[in-house]
């Protein structure tokens, strides 16, 4: 090799160092945007994990509000269940439709 092909060929190596060079800096770049919103996604996940436990532990007391509220609207003598819903029960007798839907786990 003569000092020109030396030359070209160390010129043609630098080359190639700047643009792996400008590769890696640009896949550093995308780690970093992708490492911020992995920790902001993070944050939201266990801040809606909280939020959803404090949900999950009201449910059954509400759950079970609207239960007796079901219940004492029955004890009024009225239909809870989906068939005759708001009617009067003749002479407060027992509705097996109203009964499954009230005393169902």
């Amino acid at each position: 090799m003569d000092k020109k092909e030396l030359f070209d060929a160390l010129d043609d190596f630098s080359q190639q160092l700047l643009v792996t060079l400008a590769d890696v800096e640009a896949i550093k770049k995308n780690l970093k945007s992708l490492v911020e919103e992995n920790t902001a996604l993070r944050l939201e996940n266990s801040k809606l994990r909280e939020r959803l436990g404090e949900v999950e532990a009201d449910a059954p007391v509400k759950a079970k509000h609207v239960r007796e509220s079901v219940r004492r609207i029955y004890r009024d003598g009225f239909h809870v269940c989906n068939d005759f819903y708001g009617q009067r029960r003749e002479q407060d007798e027992e509705c097996m439709f109203c009964d499954e839907l009230l005393y169902r786990e």
